[in-house]
């Protein structure tokens, strides 16, 4: 005699939802995101923590807004108009404030950190080429150098006390000077030593640096370089902070 199938695996679960012929699948559940005023919530309070005085900065440039506005409006003699734009233009205020603070607060709790002058490169805005891993590492004692490519130029952008650093610097300098001869290559120390610059001052450095190449003339030195590849690749998965050099057996 034949045995009937198993109805464990042929028999729909009775709590599974029936579904007609031509019913569409059930969607699985969306995460949902924060809010805007939750995410705004949390930055507020990690600023906070690093800077107390944000808060009265806020309120201060708030109210600062709003009584100018006020004023041009008594002077116009229509207060109400001034007081309606007022009150938008000082929550503007209030949240530029917050930015600027919350940003000097992420550098705060990043700096002395290894990767902390990359994490530095990734505030530029469009326009620089840049790359996540350090194109030089020191594995002993952390010391790195970051590149970007831009209208300026290329920029090494060092991690770690100047006189251990410089040989680092020199060498990605004469490699690129030998495959680059006509680009100007930019260096800046990152630090909070002697002629160092704060990572927060980074990329406003940068930035400020005097545009000498197209954008079509920053593609092809970006393009050059990694064609040529001036560096050991790092394998995926390596942190390079973490590598150690191989003993002598």
């Amino acid at each position: 005699m034949a045995k009937s199938p198993d109805s464990s695996n042929n028999t729909p679960s009775a709590d599974a939802p029936k579904r007609g012929l031509f019913s569409r699948k059930p969607k699985a559940a969306k995460v949902k995101k924060p809010s805007r005023l939750k995410q705004i919530g949390e930055v507020f309070n990690m600023t906070r923590r690093h800077d107390p005085m944000v808060p009265w900065l806020m309120l201060l440039a708030f109210l600062g807004v709003v009584a100018v506005s006020l004023i041009v409006g008594l002077l116009l003699e229509n207060w109400i108009t001034g007081l309606i734009i007022g009150i938008p233009l000082g929550f503007l205020a209030a949240t530029f404030i917050l930015s600027r603070r919350a940003e000097r607060a992420a550098f705060a709790q990043i700096e002395n950190q290894p990767g902390a002058s990359g994490a530095a490169l990734s505030t530029l805005k469009r326009g620089w080429i840049t790359e996540e891993q350090p194109v030089a590492v020191n594995p002993r004692t952390q010391d790195a150098v970051f590149r970007a490519i831009g209208r300026p130029g290329v920029v090494l952008v060092s991690e770690g006390p100047t006189h251990r650093v410089k040989p680092l610097l020199d060498a990605e300098r004469k490699k690129l000077a030998r495959i680059l001869p006509n680009v100007t290559i930019h260096v800046i120390e990152s630090g909070k030593g002697e002629g160092q610059t704060p990572i927060s001052q980074v990329a406003k450095k940068m930035n400020k640096l005097n545009k000498e190449l197209t954008k079509i003339e920053v593609s092809a030195v970006s393009k050059r370089i990694s064609s040529l590849g001036n560096r050991l690749p790092i394998p995926k998965g390596i942190d390079p902070y973490k590598a150690r050099p191989q003993r002598g057996r």
